[in-house]
Parts: C-alpha cells; sequence; structure tokens
C-alpha cells in the first residue's frame, strides 16, 4: 500500500453501499499519520543521539502546545443522543483506521466482495516484536481492522464475538504480504476466516465470528457529525 493512500469501499467489488461510522479525516491527519509513523520507526533505528532530534523536541513541544488549544475541551467522542459539542469528533473507524492513526497497521484491498476479500499488507518497524518479526499482538489489530472492513465493505457488519488466531510461522517486518478472507453470513453472525500469507506459505490465520446486525439498525446510530466553523 502506497504511504496514506485510502481504500475505496466501492472500486473494488463491493456489491452494496458501504457502511460508514463517523466523519472522515481530515486530509492533513492522513499525511501527519504516514510522516509520524515513519518518524517513529527511524526513532527507534538510531543508535546514537543526534541534534536533529533536539530541534525535533523543541518543533514538537510548541506544536503539542498549539494543538491542544484548538483540541475540544472533553475528548470523550461525540456520539449518541447526549452529544455535546464540547466534545471530539469521531472518525471512521470501519475503513482504513491506520491512513490516519498510525497507531494501527496500514494495509490496501484489491479485492472486496460478498463472500471473499484479498489484500496486501507491510508491517513497519514500529510493529516489532522479535527481531525482525511483527509483535503478535499486532497481528490481532491487523485481523479484527481488515474483517470490519470487508463487513462494513459490503453492508453487513457487527461487533465482534470472539478472534481466535493460530500463528504459523514467524511473520515478518518490512515485506509485502498477501491476506485473504473468507465470509459466510448465518443465522446469528458472520464468520470470517482469514489468513496473512508470505507468497504462498501461510503465517497466521484468524477465525472471527461476528454478532450481525441489520443495515437500518446500523446506521440508525448516531455518530457525531463535524462542526462547522464560526
Amino acid at each position: 500500500m502506497a504511504a496514506n493512500e485510502i481504500s475505496d469501499p466501492e472500486a473494488v467489488g463491493a456489491t452494496t453501499a458501504p457502511l460508514r461510522f463517523g466523519e472522515k479525516p481530515l486530509a492533513q491527519t492522513v499525511a501527519a499519520a504516514g510522516a509520524l509513523r515513519r518518524l517513529a520507526g527511524l526513532l527507534i533505528s538510531l543508535e546514537h543521539p543526534h541534534p536533529a532530534l533536539d530541534t525535533m523536541i523543541e518543533h514538537l513541544d510548541r506544536w503539542e502546545r498549539e494543538l491542544a488549544v484548538a483540541a475540544p475541551p472533553d475528548l470523550a467522542p461525540r456520539v449518541g443522543p447526549d452529544a455535546g459539542d464540547t466534545q471530539r469528533v469521531y472518525l471512521d473507524h470501519a475503513f482504513d483506521i491506520g491512513a490516519y492513526n498510525p497507531c494501527f497497521p496500514e494495509y490496501r484491498f484489491d479485492l472486496l466482495g460478498p463472500d471473499r476479500a484479498a489484500g496486501r499488507i507491510t508491517f513497519p518497524l514500529v510493529h516489532e516484536g522479535p527481531p525482525g518479526l511483527v509483535h503478535g499482538g499486532f497481528l490481532g489489530v491487523f485481523f479484527d481492522a481488515v474483517v470490519q472492513h470487508h463487513s462494513c465493505a459490503v453492508g453487513v457488519t457487527g461487533k465482534t464475538r470472539s478472534m481466535n488466531i493460530s500463528y504459523r510461522r514467524p511473520t515478518p517486518i518490512l515485506v509485502e504480504l498477501r491476506f485473504e478472507i473468507e465470509r459466510v453470513v448465518h443465522e446469528t453472525g458472520i464468520r470470517s476466516t482469514a489468513r496473512l500469507l508470505r507468497d504462498d506459505a501461510p503465517l497466521c490465520t484468524a477465525e472471527v465470528e461476528t454478532v450481525a446486525a441489520s443495515a437500518a439498525k446500523l446506521t440508525g446510530t448516531r455518530f457525531g457529525r463535524r462542526r462547522v466553523r464560526d
């Protein structure tokens, strides 16, 4: 996936209207997220102090103070019938969370259909656990994100009920990997089977059970809109 590239859920095979929950991120937020992730990778790769770090720390302190003034006083999400203008806007967590939040993985879908999906991911240095390998917890975050993205793109989703991960082989960082998802909607929910592969060798798999909710119920949920500037 190219840096900061956001998947278009309607451009790669989805057959129904996608479900979105929250506002789209600012373009500035998306651009900054990629830069922050790359900077974090550089920071943890340094072996000795560097003068650029002193300058960066000074700028970060000033930027934090300036942004704190612009941020809402209440960092609780502005959602539901009791939401207030002092709370923060809730950004869409259905699609591409990693594109605007550097704590989440970035990935790219090549196929999004009702029963199958497929795509690519390269785990960055900040997701390293054992030397050269992805921390297992980030694989859980990745599977949860792509499975929900798939279900939201095809119009039927819900809350995750369970997720069982099987680790088959160590998963490398800094290498483009493939993922595949097979999805079945049954009477009580959705069962998604996801695999992460290097070439054709499976690295890990996840069985995800989701409580299905009707599109009408989900779209009726009140997610706060971005406030209009005064």
